[in-house]
């Protein structure tokens, strides 16, 4: 893929669940930290300014630095009722983008499109600060569960606040 061009590389395990790692995270260390640094040198080597995207569901702070020793680029979703995106972006936002943010599963089903408009608002504000986010839904958006008018929040939302002055 690197050969071909892409610009990002998406590599995925989901290694968290809403509580914890499904693997502990010395075990993640030793069988799948040292193979994905391999991927990852080989890629780079191949292709000096791609990009890696890696994507897990679930809790996964505590690989976080591990995935950035390795030269992980950006995380792939930050769910917020999981991982806290604030905390996040002060502890790593100089040395990994988040991707996500935006709502948990229930505030998209059931919440109002303000309800929308507010968290996109105050991801923007606090993730977004200096850069560093990609803002996007942290799950799934599944129609009909989801109503159509909180996605449509959601992109004027983004439209509206998403600019870096």
């Amino acid at each position: 893929l690197a050969n071909a061009g892409v610009d990002i590389l998406c590599l995925d395990d989901d290694v968290g669940t809403p509580t914890s790692m499904i693997l502990n995270p010395v075990m993640w260390r030793e069988f799948l930290k040292l193979r994905m640094m391999k991927v990852i040198e080989l890629v780079k080597k191949s292709k000096s300014d791609i990009h890696i995207l890696y994507h897990s569901d679930g809790y996964i702070e505590p690989i976080i630095p591990d995935l950035i020793e390795m030269g992980v680029d950006g995380l792939n979703p930050v769910q917020p009722d999981v991982m806290d995106p604030s905390r996040l972006k002060e502890e790593y936002g100089d040395s990994i983008a988040f991707w996500g943010t935006i709502g948990t599963q229930t505030l998209w089903a059931w919440g109002r499109p303000k309800d929308i408009e507010e968290d996109v608002r105050h991801r923007i504000e606090t993730v977004g600060s200096g850069g560093g986010l990609i803002v996007c839904p942290a799950y799934d958006i599944d129609l009909p569960e989801i109503p159509l008018e909180n996605i449509v929040a959601f992109v004027n939302s983004a439209r509206k606040f998403g600019s870096y002055q």
